[in-house]
């Protein structure tokens, strides 16, 4: 491993003092990591999975089924008139633009509230977060035009601001950058398995029609909403608080005293075997503005946020536009047939990350080629969703499998990718400020998808090939993901990654 720094809250007694004191014995230090053997690491990293993967995995299979249920929630109960758009009223440019509302206050609020999080206790910036999205997805319940759906989306996009990016920075509080790839792809199926069951779920939601008053949608969210903040709540005792050396007592002076005190990570043997592991690679240091402007003007946060932005944006396309795409392929299809097919695309995305993602960790250095790959077989699906066979024809339907495989490994690598660099170069505030910017700066393909694209574009769905014009988009913006990708590899083999003593 590298021996650039990490962060860890508080003061550090056992590394010594910049200031005069005890200077660490690195090459003891050393000795210390060589002595555990390489079983007993990845053993105390397991143990470190049973705590965090589980509760990253439920909040965010979460937050992904309330920020989407809306996709679905415009074809269900449509042949009774219940669907999203005829209860609110609303045309289809007016459904496009709230869902582009939401990836607007995304994109704002997506930095700050990630640089907020590094400051304060990232347990309980998560579990703000978690409660925030179930409150909002309750209230959708009760949307009754078009003014609600526009502010509720707004809403929502200010409080999961920072989700995402967040889930990323708080993984290296934990993990070295080259364990974290594979575990970003482990949560990431939750949002794969999320829009799956939420899929299939809401044929069951249709069931429910009509029951006390509310339509199948409303249901839908309403119960999603309420589990949302049951879980919200409990991650402030189910995640972990970011490491401290072994011994120090954390602070609970002042308002850290009414904040619930989860219990330790790791303990014991196991705490010193992790601290000493993670400080081989970065030690902490407060960061200031110049620190966060040294982030900003790298370069190399450019061509991730153009990478993140086409595979976001067709997976967000597909994602709530799904049932619409699968209804123009087949307009015979039943409502409840519609919400059964969706589930297998993203059953398909699950399948591509369990297989790529510990490739993409373990050969690390290839996560451009992978990515590209990856995007490429998303290319292929676009072109066999809009061209092949014949009206009705089911092999157009396995172009959007084939997207849904492709789009799998796409954003964990990309995620993985800006952690390594930034957290190579810029510590702590470069994880948490690239991460955020990449994620936010990105999103801005979600906007294009939603708004611009599908029923926002309502020529582009009557003609033989529905939405040929806005696949052929989307097929565009995988190409500058691709070129994008191919740049950062080349200009990292000339520039490096390491910060020379000038940058420093």
């Amino acid at each position: 491993m590298g021996r650039e720094s990490l962060d860890i809250d508080g003061p550090q007694p056992s590394l010594g003092s910049r200031n005069g004191s005890k200077e660490f014995d690195l090459e003891a230090r050393e000795t210390v990591g060589q002595e555990v053997s390489q079983a007993k690491l990845d053993k105390v990293y397991r143990k470190l999975d049973y705590r965090i993967i589980p509760a990253f995995w439920s909040l965010y299979f979460l937050c992904s089924a309330i920020r989407s249920n809306v996709g679905l929630a415009q074809t269900m109960n449509e042949s009774a008139h219940h669907d999203l758009a005829s209860v609110l009223h609303l045309t289809p440019k007016q459904v496009s633009t709230g869902l582009a509302l939401f990836y607007v206050c995304y994109v704002i609020f997506d930095f700050p509230s990630n640089l907020i999080m590094s400051k304060l206790s990232p347990h309980v910036w998560m579990s703000r977060i978690v409660i925030g999205v179930g409150i909002i997805g309750s209230c959708m319940a009760a949307m009754k035009a078009a003014w609600s759906f526009y502010l509720l989306r707004l809403l929502l996009g200010v409080v999961i601001a920072g989700m995402w990016p967040g889930m990323s920075f708080y993984l290296t509080l934990f993990y070295p950058p080259s364990r974290t790839g594979k575990r970003i792809g482990y949560y990431f199926t939750a949002s794969q398995l999320s829009a799956s069951v939420v899929g299939l779920v809401s044929a069951g939601f249709q069931k429910m029609d009509g029951l006390q008053g509310l339509v199948g949608f409303q249901w839908m969210f309403l119960i999603y909403g309420i589990i949302g903040i049951s879980v919200g709540i409990s991650l402030l005792w189910w995640l972990p608080d970011r490491p401290l050396p072994p011994g120090e007592e954390r602070n609970r002076e002042g308002y850290r005293r009414l904040i619930p005190q989860s219990r330790p990570a790791l303990t014991g043997e196991d705490a010193r075997i992790h601290y000493e592991d993670l400080t081989r690679v970065y030690t902490r240091k407060t960061w200031g503005w110049k620190d966060l402007g040294l982030v900003l003007i790298d370069w190399r946060l450019w061509p991730l946020v153009i990478m993140y932005f086409g595979v976001v944006g067709v997976g967000i396309g597909v994602q709530n536009y799904g049932t619409v795409i699968i209804q123009a392929i087949n307009p015979s299809l039943s409502d409840i047939d519609l919400s059964l097919l969706f589930a297998p695309i993203w059953i398909c995305d699950l399948i591509a990350i369990v297989i790529m993602m510990p490739i993409s960790d373990r050969f690390h250095n290839y996560r451009p080629l992978i990515f590209g790959f990856a995007c490429l077989v998303q290319i292929t699906g676009l072109l066999v969703t809009t061209f092949s066979g014949h009206e009705k024809s089911w092999s157009r339907y396995a172009g959007l499998l084939i997207i849904g495989f492709g789009l799998g490994p796409t954003v964990p690598n990309v995620m993985a990718w800006t952690n390594e660099i930034f957290h190579t170069r810029h510590g702590e505030v470069g994880v948490a400020a690239a991460s955020a910017l990449v994620s936010g700066l990105g999103n801005l393909g979600s906007i294009l998808t939603t708004y611009a694209l599908y029923t926002g574009w309502p020529e582009d769905g009557n003609s033989s090939h529905p939405f040929r014009d806005s696949n052929v988009v989307m097929i565009g913006i995988l190409c500058s993901s691709i070129l994008s990708a191919a740049l950062m590899a080349l200009l990292l083999k000339i520039f490096g990654i390491v910060r020379n003593n000038a940058e420093r």
